[in-house]
């Protein structure tokens, strides 16, 4: 189910890619995306209109151009997730979200990071990860934020296939198993 749920996930992606590009939108879609993606892990509420399959195609076609209209989204973006809707296929918008954001990089020549931290970084100190990652990979780097508080302190950083872990929850979770093992 999961790969069939990605290839129609990347199907609408390219879609959505395409008539963003016509319109020249990339950078307000991008931008789009990337708040809905937050908002789907900050707000329940949000998480339940998009993946409750007890809601009609009208409901949540109207809830999704509320919420996007509110926080005034592209109007490619609002029409976009009404079709989704008004498919049943809203449910794969976060799917949507990461083909769409990893054609653009690719595209763009891009490498896409996705960073999660415990707390909302500030704008300098995003740009100062994104700077060391840029060193690291050599080449221009795309980062994707998200906070996930039961981190509880530093980063999670993919890139591609790589994943570096240095979350406070990790470093506690490896304390405890090698306490585990001493005793």
């Amino acid at each position: 189910m999961a790969s069939a749920t990605q290839g129609l996930a990347e199907r609408y992606a390219f879609a959505l890619y395409e008539l963003a590009d016509e319109q020249k939108a990339l950078d307000e879609v991008a931008s789009d995306l990337t708040a809905l993606r937050q908002l789907l892990v900050d707000s329940a509420e949000f998480e339940r209109l998009v993946r409750s399959p007890q809601l009609s195609r009208t409901d949540q076609t109207k809830g999704s151009t509320a919420v996007l209209e509110a926080f005034g989204a592209h109007g490619l973006t609002v029409k976009f997730a009404g079709v989704l809707a008004t498919n049943r296929r809203l449910f794969a918008l976060p799917q949507v979200i990461t083909a769409f954001l990893k054609e653009l990089a690719r595209r763009r020549g891009e490498v896409s990071a996705e960073v999660t931290s415990a707390v909302a970084l500030s704008d300098d100190e995003v740009q100062a990860v994104t700077d060391a990652l840029r060193k690291v990979v050599g080449q221009k780097v795309t980062v994707s934020m998200s906070v996930d508080p039961e981190l509880i302190g530093g980063l999670v950083v993919r890139v591609g296939s790589r994943m570096i872990d240095n979350s406070l929850r990790t470093k506690l979770h490896r304390l405890q198993l090698a306490m585990k093992g001493t005793g």
